[in-house]
């Protein structure tokens, strides 16, 4: 059964806790497009490399938002996501632990 503040990717389908995905808004009125914060139509993404491709590929975002995304926000997302990516190896690396996928 979900959670109240359950949500969905727009890209994998995978439904989570609010807090476990990137929020895109298209704010109301000015349908300028932000991260995270605001009020109006939302679009959420897990933050994987993975469902970026696909929402980037498939167009999901704009399908969502009811708008067109431009190249500026999907690389403001791929920034993040490295960002991400970067600050989680330092992690690991300074506690000495590795993530080995077989």
């Amino acid at each position: 059964m979900s959670q109240k503040n359950d949500r969905r990717c727009v890209s994998c389908g995978e439904i989570g806790a609010k807090s476990s995905f990137w929020r895109i808004v298209r704010v109301h009125p000015s349908h300028q497009l932000q991260l995270d914060n605001g009020m109006g139509r939302s679009a959420y993404l897990c933050p994987s490399a993975e469902c970026l491709k696909i929402a980037q590929k498939k167009n999901r975002l704009s399908r969502a938002l009811r708008t067109t995304v431009g190249d500026d926000l999907y690389q403001s997302l791929w920034r993040r996501l490295s960002l991400a990516n970067r600050s989680e190896a330092t992690v690991n690396h300074l506690h000495g632990t590795t993530n080995i996928m077989m």
